[in-house]
């Protein structure tokens, strides 16, 4: 009997389902999308205002989806069980189209879960429902509104500010908040103000109030005010006019969701997003536990606070077993989000026997970590508020009044496990109309602050407040901020960088609807809808195309270069007299002549010159010109033609070296070749004869097919293997 298949994303989430499943079932893993728009080029066909995607199996994954297809061929059902979000949905998508060439999509059962757990898995797969083509929809949509603004609108910015550059929908908003945040510190103008400081004894007081005047804040502006007040106050004599005492609570909180659990994980454990996200994956595809390998947490993607009825149950249990009856408040939550998936669940354990302790030991640092986070905030949000006592006592004259505040915890509640890091101040007793000795009374000088730059954690909650992005795009929205160098992070404070401003003030100026943050989250909403099937999704991308498409050409046309080139007052060129300028290149800063391209001096910005390029009578066949030895990044030197950058022509510089084998496909020799990463193998007279191969040729014969065997390392052991493409055939040598 043919076995069953189950295509999931990732490997590791494969080996757990695989342990669950059993011998009827093999399960492959599709490590990501099949298929996807092509990287060298647009992707998207427009034809009568349809957009359509060229999808294509993408390289890296051709031989995953040559496996999947025999696989499929041989199984009696193929069960699609791709992650549950709406990527997760097109993946789905993707691979079922792949596999009957985009007929009959609906035949392949498709099954969700929330968690990697026995009886989670066994219920999908008794319950299968169909690819949700709505939610693909929703995702190529996404998709190819980022590709469009991508391929448009970041070579434009490379054109007129500096190569290397990009753009996106949400990656641009985010980076305009970041940057209006620094705007708003620069222009900040510190105010100076005092505040007055009194000392009854052991116990200090600030002033509420001064001379009968009801203040809510006393304003002190300088030094000359805040001393004749301390004057007007001391040596006099004080009572205890009020004592005003209240019960406060502090709610439970409710469990993670994504964002919830990147901020919580960036402030108490110090993770970036990525690494929380990287993590969360891990203790969600399966991880060793003391029943066996399971996924330990529910699906990390969401922005849905809802609970299971089964966890919460498990969750009054614990409560009652550990702490008792008395902290035990079970809630329901909703999630503030309009557009949560309600139908996802909160982060949350999967197993609440498996507390952070019974863990410890098959977990690492990181992993245990975050665990006890999430597992603690999920038992945590079932439980009692805290209660404390809040105290103020005034102290005061005919000429003014101080206030000490100062609370005390009455009951611990979710605190019992969660922690509480605002300790008591408890204040001393005191009695209505006691007399009270002030000690000291002293003036201190403050100044206003300027807002707070971003970190990773308040920067997702602007984000997911304003409605930019969903859950899975915050974490690699900072990354790709990072890798770009638009911003630098310091002290966990995200600093945008001079180029930064120069991508802002551009968009700004010429695309202002790509930095809108309402003009973002609106797009988020119709993607929504799209989803929802309240939206078309073709009629979404022509009404962001078609302005937007005009918007790039007056762009190339009104777009002033913004390159940097500084000249360097006092300095000319020492071949030509012109100009020096300082320039920005893709790889840094270089002193260059003004009059480049007729004078190519060049210096780098330690003063060091770059080496000139050493001639020879070599002739280029392309245009006629001498051939130059110029050195590769790498530091190898090689021949180019001297009237570059008008002809382009490069050639190594020694003849590659032969290895004494003939070409299987034409008789002459097989040369050795360097490339950037590797040493490859091919004719002599390549591109003529096509014969190449990553393996040295040797002069074995196949005993199969008789073609030449090459030398190469399979699975740690020496071996030939065929360079026939269509035979393989191994040997050991």
């Amino acid at each position: 009997m043919a076995k069953n298949l189950v295509i999931v994303e990732s490997p590791a989430k494969a080996k757990t389902i695989k342990n669950f499943l059993g011998k009827d079932y093999e399960v492959l893993a599709s490590k990501g999308h099949i298929r996807d728009l092509p990287k060298s080029s647009f992707g998207i066909k427009i034809e009568d205002g349809e957009f359509k995607p060229e999808y294509r199996v993408t390289k890296d994954h051709s031989d995953i989806a040559k496996k999947i297809k025999e696989a499929a061929k041989k199984a009696e059902k193929v069960y699609i069980a791709t992650d549950e979000d709406r990527e997760g949905e097109a993946i789905g998508y993707h691979i079922a189209y792949m596999l009957n060439k985009g007929k009959d999509i609906e035949k392949y059962p498709r099954i969700v879960f929330h968690e990697i757990t026995k009886s989670a898995i066994k219920n999908a797969i008794e319950n299968p429902r169909t690819l949700n083509l709505d939610n693909v929809n929703a995702q190529q949509a996404r998709r190819l509104l980022d590709r469009i603004v991508g391929y448009k609108l970041s070579p434009l910015l490379g054109q007129k500010i500096q190569r290397g550059l990009s753009a996106g929908r949400v990656q641009s908003s985010a980076l305009k908040l970041i940057v209006d945040r620094e705007r708003e510190i620069k222009k900040f103008i510190p105010v100076e103000y005092w505040n007055i400081l009194g000392i009854f004894k052991s116990t200090e007081a600030t002033l509420v109030e001064f001379e009968g005047n009801k203040l809510e804040k006393l304003s002190i502006k300088n030094e000359k005010e805040a001393n004749n007040i301390v004057n007007t106050l001391k040596d006099l004599e004080y009572k205890v006019s009020e004592i005003e005492t209240k019960k406060r609570k502090t709610k439970a909180p409710a469990p993670f969701m994504t964002s919830t659990l990147q901020q919580t994980a960036s402030s108490m454990l110090g993770f970036s997003p990525r690494k929380t996200m990287q993590i969360a994956q891990k203790l969600y595809e399966g991880v060793k536990t003391p029943i066996g390998n399971m996924g330990i947490i529910t699906y990390m993607r969401t922005d849905s606070l809802n609970i299971a009825k089964e966890a919460q149950e498990s969750a009054i249990e614990y409560i009652k077993d550990e702490f008792g009856e008395n902290y035990l408040e079970p809630k329901v939550f909703k999630s503030k989000s309009q557009n949560a998936q309600e139908a996802h669940e909160a982060i949350r354990p999967t197993q609440v026997k498996l507390s952070p302790n019974d863990m410890r030991n098959y977990l690492s640092v990181d992993e245990f970590k975050l665990y006890s986070l999430i597992f603690n905030r999920f038992i945590a949000s079932q439980m009692k508020a805290a209660e404390f006592e809040i105290q103020n006592i005034f102290i005061a004259n005919e000429k003014g009044k101080f206030k000490i505040g100062g609370r005390k915890l009455v009951f611990d509640g979710f605190y019992k496990i969660y922690g509480d890091k605002d300790r008591d101040k408890l204040l001393p007793e005191f009695k209505l109309n006691e007399i009270v000795k002030l000690e000291d009374i002293k003036a201190e000088q403050h100044f206003t602050e300027p807002p707070s730059r971003y970190s990773e954690a308040s920067l997702i909650k602007e984000l997911e407040k304003l409605g930019i992005g969903r859950p899975s795009t915050y974490a690699p929205t900072i990354s790709l901020l990072q890798a770009r160098e638009y911003v630098k992070t310091e002290n966990k404070q995200l600093i945008p960088t001079e180029i930064a401003f120069k991508v802002i003030e551009v968009l700004e100026k010429y695309f202002p609807n790509i930095v809108d943050a309402n003009f973002t989250a609106n797009m988020e909403e119709k993607l929504d809808e799209i989803a929802e099937k309240k939206k078309d999704w073709q009629e979404i991308l022509r009404e962001f195309y078609e302005p937007f498409i005009k918007q790039i050409e007056e762009g190339k046309k009104n777009i002033p270069s913004q390159k940097v080139a500084k000249p360097l007052e006092g300095e000319f060129c020492p071949e030509c007299g012109g100009q020096l300028l300082l320039r920005k290149g893709r790889y840094g800063e270089f002193i260059a002549c003004s009059n480049y391209p007729k004078c190519k001096y060049t210096r780098q910005t330690d003063g060091t010159e770059k080496p000139k390029p050493k001639e020879t009578d070599i002739i280029c066949d392309k245009c006629g010109a001498k051939m130059v030895i110029k050195t590769s990044r790498k530091g190898e030197e090689f021949l180019a033609c001297s009237a570059y950058p008008k002809c382009k022509n490069a050639k190594p510089l020694k003849e590659p070296e032969k290895i004494g084998i003939k070409c299987p496909e034409c008789g002459k020799d097989i040369v050795e070749k360097k490339g950037r990463t590797k040493v490859y193998y091919t004719c002599e007279d390549y591109p003529t004869c096509k014969f190449s191969s990553n393996f040295k040729p040797t002069d074995k014969k196949c005993e199969k097919c008789g073609y030449i065997m090459g030398e190469r390392t399979f699975r740690n052991k020496e071996i030939y293997e065929c360079l026939n493409k269509s035979c393989k055939h191994r040997v050991e040598k």
